[in-house]
């Protein structure tokens, strides 16, 4: 450190601000790019993640340049740091970068350290980091507006709202704009009392900006999440009283609209502006999406108008291509599809469905060949999941078991999930030797993982081996001796498949003291109970689960205690049921040949 002071020594500065402010120029204009890959929210910005996209207002006219930075003394450790940060940039080492940052920034507690932090970690998309970051510059600087709005967008984006709302009213109180849409993120994962208690306050700053049209479309967002439609849609008219021609509302509207069924005029807004405004695409695009829920083939017509004023714009050509599927014009669809993977373009979606396309026509080693350049993504684990089935449907297990080896080789982080494909496939096929050995390894891998040990469980138990499988149930309820699904397996399968009928029954008890509504658990208990010879309680049992869930198995119980308290037509309509939605139910017709029901009228 000394040899490094002897060199700058001539700058008698070197640890106040000013200087700092010099040597971080370039530092600067990287996190200001990074401020401008996700700016501000401006007027009527894009609807929250809980609609379609909205189209964004024009941005409003630059605000004057911030003051200078005071000059302020910097401890010499923390300027040396500060400077290793700036290296760290420099080799795009941004990781560590943000590291240093994060450790200085609380202790110097400088609003030009803060807000650079804040801006870094947004830009590395750190979330937690960048809460912290801009918690802190909120702190350092509680007037600043880009400073609450950074940290309100980060907390929206994450459905903490009733953190969020606070800054954003001190945002619109000062004359800003704040993004409340962005509100409605995460607001249906929120208990009834939460989404209450954030509503009312909504409300209660609405009543203070009555003519906020975010506030409002804010406030339909949160009553459709409610599942109060209309009260939404009467929302949005306070809306338009304000500003008739409010983009997002109209969009949000027409949705509204659908999702009430209604059919004449839905679309009649979207439509006057688009004849008034016929180039203005992002409108085209969500009337186009919102085409797709009722009228395929209007859709079509909007998505190919955007695709001829944009012959490569990956999004259109993507959109118009799955429509092409779905209408039947395979060929169609394929060749958009190839257009996207050769310009580059959502390649893994693209090959995913060129995939689709080739199952549907039947061209299998083209559809394993587009399935096995899908990379880790949304499609990927569906790409393994039909592959794996195209390849044991075609006799080809060793490459079947081969594939997915190398895929949890190439893909550890992905293993525990492969493991479940492959398992999910083998039981499809009913291969339960093959499935066995598969979690044998893997509880190799994941020797703690409950749910590749009941998976292993149920697979002995197709096989036969109760003492098996009981083992591994037994074992999970050592560590856990709650686990409500694992019991009641365990009592049914002893109820079922052995006399063990005392037993069994205690453990479903355990089993529906725990989840007493589960049609599962109620079905075991009745299904208990009738081997046990009281009907009564039963058949009220098991007519509770049914009326819950009508599976083929509980009908095939509820029919056979009906069968044997002399109810035959009873029983011959639940089971007539359940024939007429899977006419090739294992379950129920061996419940009705074993009781000799097959020829029996109603």
């Amino acid at each position: 450190m000394q040899c490094w002071r002897a060199a700058v020594g001539e700058y008698p500065q070197l640890c106040h601000y000013d200087l700092m402010h010099k040597f971080l120029t370039t530092l600067m204009a990287l996190l200001w790019l990074s401020a401008c890959a996700t700016p501000p929210p401006q007027p009527d910005a894009e609807v929250s993640s809980t609609t379609e996209e909205a189209v964004v207002e024009p941005d409003p006219a630059p605000e004057p340049e911030p003051a200078p930075p005071p000059q302020r003394a910097f401890p010499e450790d923390s300027f040396y740091q500060l400077l290793v940060a700036e290296f760290a940039l420099r080799r795009q080492d941004y990781d560590t970068a943000l590291t240093n940052y994060m450790e200085q920034a609380p202790q110097l507690r400088d609003r030009g350290v803060s807000a650079h932090t804040s801006r870094l970690a947004q830009y590395l998309k750190k979330d937690d980091a960048a809460i912290e970051a801009s918690t802190l510059w909120v702190e350092v600087e509680p007037d600043n507006l880009e400073a609450r709005l950074s940290l309100a967008n980060l907390l929206a984006r994450q459905g903490r709202g009733q953190e969020a709302l606070p800054h954003m009213a001190v945002i619109v109180r000062a004359g800003g704009v704040a993004n409340f849409t962005a509100l409605a993120n995460g607001f249906s994962q929120l208990d009834p009392t939460a989404q209450g208690e954030l509503l009312a306050d909504v409300d209660a700053l609405h009543r203070e900006y009555p003519a906020n049209s975010q506030l409002l479309i804010c406030k339909a967002l949160m009553l459709e999440s409610m599942g109060q439609t209309r009260a939404a849609l009467d929302a949005l008219q306070l809306v338009f009283k304000h500003n008739p021609d409010q983009l997002q509302a109209i969009v949000l509207e027409a949705k509204l609209q659908q999702d009430l069924g209604q059919v004449e005029g839905v679309y009649q807004r979207i439509e006057d502006i688009l004849r008034e405004q016929p180039g203005n695409s992002r409108l085209r695009m969500q009337y186009a999406r919102l085409l797709t829920r009722t009228d395929i083939a209007a859709a079509r017509r909007q998505f190919q108008m955007l695709l001829d004023d944009s012959p490569n714009d990956p999004e259109i050509l993507f959109s118009l291509a799955l429509i092409q599927r779905e209408m039947g014009d395979l060929a169609v669809a394929r060749d958009k599809l190839e257009k996207l993977v050769g310009i580059g373009e959502r390649k893994d979606e693209a090959h995913y469905y060129l995939g689709r396309i080739a199952e549907q026509e039947q061209r299998w080693e083209d559809a394993l060949m587009h399935y096995m350049q899908v990379k880790p993504g949304r499609d990927f684990v569906n790409a393994a999941r039909r592959l794996s089935n195209i390849l044991l449907l075609a006799g080809r297990r060793q490459e079947h078991a081969r594939y997915f080896e190398q895929l949890r080789q190439r893909i550890p982080s992905l293993k525990l999930q492969l493991y479940a494909v492959e398992v999910e496939s083998l039981n499809r096929q009913q291969l339960q030797n093959e499935t066995v050995a598969v979690l044998d390894k893997a509880l190799v891998d994941f020797p703690a993982d409950t749910s590749l040990q009941y998976m292993r469980a149920m697979a002995y138990e197709k096989l036969g081996d109760i003492g098996a499988m009981e083992r591994d149930l037994r074992d999970i309820l050592t560590r856990e001796p709650d686990n409500a699904t694992v019991l009641n397996a365990l009592g049914y399968t002893l109820a079922n498949r052995t006399e063990r009928y005392q037993e069994a029954e205690q453990l479903i008890l355990q089993a529906l003291e725990l989840d007493p509504n589960e049609p599962a658990i109620l079905d075991s208990y009745g299904w208990v109970r009738f081997h046990l010879g009281d009907y009564q309680t039963a058949l009220d049992y098991l007519r509770r689960a049914y009326q819950a869930f009508p599976d083929p198995e509980v009908a095939a119980h509820l029919g056979e205690v009906l069968w044997v308290m002399g109810e035959q037509a009873d029983a011959l309509a639940i089971w007539q049921s359940a024939l007429q939605k899977d006419p090739d139910s294992e379950v129920v017709l061996e419940t009705m040949n074993r009781l000799g029901a097959e020829a029996t009228e109603p």
